[in-house]
């Protein structure tokens, strides 16, 4: 095969962008349901910009996959859709704790980050590759913004 172009992407790449995608997806629908739960206005602001900025990154990962004849992951994970449960039952539970539901966003942001860097050093080189560094760097930013609110609604 000869190189790989954004319209001829290898199949280890078109695997690799149908799970980001449906991690995004995944990200964009926890961040929704975290914003359902929480009353602080600045904290459901910071998630539901977070949740529109991944259905763009999923839409964005979903028009290579369609420009390879490749049908895009429409929804997410059942593990993430437990995950969702749990934060949603969590930030329930704990009455109004800001701290926790930050906590866990935290923990989503670290799975997705994490998620990004393996697939980075997996597709290395690839046609999309920039478009990944570029996502990449959003998640990095959402991580950090995610983690310094937790830090600052801390119990005392």
């Amino acid at each position: 095969m000869g190189l790989e172009t954004t319209l001829s992407l290898t199949s280890q790449t078109i695997e690799a962008l149908r799970e980001l995608a449906r991690i995004n997806v995944d990200s964009a629908e926890g961040f929704r349901s975290a914003a359902d739960d929480v009353d602080d206005l600045q904290i459901k602001k910071l998630f539901l910009n977070l949740a529109n900025e991944r259905e763009h990154q999923s839409r964005e990962l979903q028009k290579y996959l369609q420009a390879n004849h490749v049908k895009p992951a429409e929804e997410g994970s059942l593990a993430a859709a437990l995950h969702r449960a749990w934060m949603s039952i969590r930030t329930s539970l704990s009455s109004d704790d800001k701290h926790a539901a930050l906590a866990e966003a935290e923990w989503g942001e670290e799975q997705i980050k994490t998620k990004y860097e393996e697939i980075l050093k997996e597709t290395a080189g690839s046609a999309v590759n920039d478009v990944l560094l570029h996502q990449y760097a959003k998640v990095k930013t959402a991580h950090h913004a995610v983690r310094d609110m937790r830090d600052s609604h801390a119990p005392s």
